[in-house]
């Protein structure tokens, strides 16, 4: 098993200088969800995958996320969601815990720099049982119980930044409990992964959901008839891409930059692309919808995709992950 805590060793294949503090140690387990590559990994989906295990199986699990880009941070903890009612909105928390918050009741959703005081109010305040860091690989100021670090195929032959797109080299690997290998690409060979002796190995297949009207209309949506995609997301050709192969028929495609703030004259130009080919609806995903919503509503209907992940063997991950938790619990007693 690969040590945890120490933070007073140099370790070449992320660069962990031997002066870095001693993580903090939250009373209830933590699971990190993370990647060693700019966005597109499926991260996020993954976190809400892992909570609803959790909560299947009586656990009350708090997200602790940085609220990337969040257009008005605030200092100390933003409490996004109680696990009763949203309490923030998307400028103030950002835009995937949000869109957490809102597909995961039942889940404390919580924002701050300083994700250790976030896990301490949730324990104190909400009862959280287990937290899940989202994007926490690199965030060693925390101590984590479980790393599951999510990767595709071409992270193991990329290069670090400024000149490629890996946050650590792939060799950061071994200090993962679980690699998940993102299978989108339908590509059946083997990959050499880099992984301690014990660490576990899965894949990850991406599923679309049923469209959700936003405001409830009462709109009959037909597979035949065009749709307009939106999506400011990282890799946003794949949504296009994921509704083609689900049978939809897109007729125009509008991208932005990953977390884009949503103008009036965007919804506008989204209004007129789909009076141009008489598109039926606006399609956008659960990330955007979020960003979308308070400049609703649109004279078109607006429908949200949600973008799910599915971690294989499904029974193999659920049994893995629920016994590290139990782990950690008799470890600490």
């Amino acid at each position: 098993m690969h040590s945890r805590g120490s933070g007073l060793a140099w370790r070449e294949q992320d660069s962990t200088p031997f002066w870095a503090p001693r993580p903090s140690r939250l009373q209830r387990p933590v699971i990190s969800i993370g990647n060693i590559a700019l966005g597109g990994r499926g991260k996020t989906p993954l976190v809400a995958l892992v909570a609803r295990i959790l909560m299947a199986h009586g656990e009350r699990p708090a997200i602790l996320s940085r609220g990337y880009r969040r257009r008005r941070p605030e200092e100390g903890v933003v409490v996004v969601s109680d696990g009763i009612a949203i309490l923030a909105d998307v400028d103030g928390s950002g835009d995937e815990p949000l869109m957490l918050a809102e597909c995961l009741p039942g889940a404390p959703v919580l924002v701050s720099d300083i994700r250790t005081t976030a896990g301490a109010l949730a324990e104190r305040v909400f009862g959280a049982t287990v937290h899940v860091l989202d994007d926490g690989f690199q965030h060693r100021a925390l101590a984590r119980d479980v790393d599951v670090v999510v990767v595709a195929p071409e992270d193991l032959a990329g290069r670090r930044l400024p000149f490629g797109r890996l946050r650590e080299v792939p060799r950061a690997l071994s200090r993962a409990d679980a690699v998940i290998v993102d299978a989108s690409s339908d590509d059946p060979r083997p990959l050499e992964v880099p992984r301690s002796a014990d660490a576990r190995l899965f894949r990850m297949r991406r599923v679309i959901g049923s469209p959700d009207v936003v405001g409830g209309a009462s709109v009959i949506l037909n597979r035949s008839l065009p749709v307009v995609a939106v999506a400011g997301i990282a890799r946003p050709e794949r949504f296009r891409v994921a509704l083609e192969a689900d049978g939809w028929r897109v007729g125009q495609v509008m991208t932005f930059r990953d977390h884009h703030r949503f103008t009036t004259a965007d919804c506008a130009s989204m209004v007129r692309a789909a009076r141009d080919i008489g598109a039926q609806a606006i399609f956008t995903t659960a990330k955007d919808a979020v960003r979308l919503r308070p400049l609703g509503p649109l004279p078109v209907p607006l429908a949200v995709i949600p973008l799910d992940v599915v971690v294989e063997p499904p029974d193999g991950f659920r049994t893995w992950l629920l016994d590290r938790v139990r782990g950690a619990r008799e470890s600490s007693a």
